[in-house]
């Protein structure tokens, strides 16, 4: 006995698992093993106690009514009170438990060997358990891993700790090709256990999550609250919006993002393969926050025309026009990522200056006075 419990804190060391863990593992492996060598409708009840370096196992039997329907389902786990009665002594009432030890070493080679390969199994179950739940609470998180290997489909393996990491093609930026050996981060989606690949980490690089968390690292203003990503919309590889905002006045956000003379936003503009990244202070006020996700270009007016829906009419000059859509439509398309909202474009007439100030023969001249006469009370 002695032996098989110091194999167990073998194991439990070698696979790197708490003894408490192994000895669960231990405990279930006696059990199964039981019900092998009698049947498997029996009960069994295993304790180990690893001070004295022991184990019993007992078998359980509960005294029932006659027309208890375990009979049919589980017949060498109950007894019927008369026979019981007669065997044990009149004193039996139903409920009782009539326990008997199971003693292994009678059952000879065959248990033994039944009883390592449940242990081994059982070890092996415990231990994909407890990585299972190791990495899933790291769901949401950037992993850093080493690629080792890329196949036909293009899916990039990685290796990350215990388990490997899958980086699929639809989940990597367009234009990414890794080689042996290079270190890639990624952002953990979820982990998964599949018949081909066993246990493995999906990975991707295309999340607007991946995004927040590259920036959380690279600001610290992020990283400690003081500034809060909002929302974010990406076009991998092209381009990104992310609305910023803060409740510290002595703050701006989009600096404290953006950082001197870009150098940490262009840190993860390089993480993401050159993509761009549009820093918007967020606005509670829906108009206000849609006005400058269209940036850089320059509004006239809008109008929210169905809020349940989140629909909104968005007025703009000619000139405006292109950059409010973007190459392939990109600009708007984030802008509506980002505030929920569909835009729609109305062109109306004139030009808009850089200063925002629309012009044309339509609308006339914006007459500009130097009378000043009418703030002289201000200042009496």
């Amino acid at each position: 006995m002695e032996k098989i419990v110091d194999i167990i804190e073998a194991m439990a060391h070698e696979k790197n698992l708490p003894l408490e863990v192994a000895v669960d593992a231990f405990r279930e492996a006696l059990v199964k093993t039981a019900k092998r060598c009698v049947s498997y409708s029996s009960h069994f009840e295993a304790t180990v106690d690893m001070d004295r370096k022991d184990y019993r196992v007992e078998q359980i039997i509960t005294v029932v009514k006659d027309s208890d329907e375990r009979f049919e389902t589980e017949p060498d786990s109950v007894i019927s009170l008369d026979e019981a009665q007669d065997e044990y002594g009149s004193d039996i009432e139903l409920g009782d438990e009539l326990r008997s030890d199971f003693i292994l070493e009678e059952h000879g080679r065959t248990a033994s060997y039944n009883l390592f390969r449940e242990l081994q199994y059982h070890i092996q179950r415990q231990v994909e358990q407890t990585l299972f739940e190791k990495y899933r609470e790291k769901v949401g998180q950037v992993m850093i891993g080493t690629v080792n290997r890329v196949d036909d489909k293009e899916n990039t393996f990685i290796e990350i700790g215990e388990l490997k990491g899958i980086l699929s093609q639809r989940n990597r930026i367009k234009g990414e090709k890794f080689k042996l050996g290079d270190t890639v981060k990624a952002l953990l989606r979820y982990v998964s256990i599949d018949p081909e690949f066993g246990m493995f980490l999906e990975l991707t690089r295309t999340s607007p999550k991946f995004l927040e968390k590259l920036m959380e690292k690279e600001v610290p203003e992020i990283a400690d609250e003081t500034v809060e990503i909002v929302a974010s919309a990406r076009i991998p590889g092209q381009r990104a919006k992310i609305s910023l905002k803060t409740d510290f006045p002595n703050i701006d956000p989009i600096g404290a993002a953006v950082g001197v003379k870009g150098i940490r936003i262009n840190a993860v503009s390089s993480e993401l393969n050159g993509e761009n990244i549009d820093c918007v202070e967020h606005s509670p006020i829906p108009e206000v926050f849609i006005t400058r996700a269209l940036s850089p270009a320059i509004i006239q007016s809008l109008k929210i025309t169905n809020g349940k829906e989140k629909k909104v009419l968005v007025n703009i000059t000619g000139d405006q026009k292109a950059k409010a859509i973007g190459r392939s439509g990109i600009n708007i398309r984030l802008a509506s990522m980002l505030t929920g909202y569909t835009i729609e474009l109305n062109e109306i007439e004139g030009i808009t200056d850089r200063t925002g100030e629309r012009s044309g023969k339509t609308f006339g001249e914006i007459e500009k006075t130097t009378n000043t006469d009418a703030l002289a009370d201000l200042f009496k």
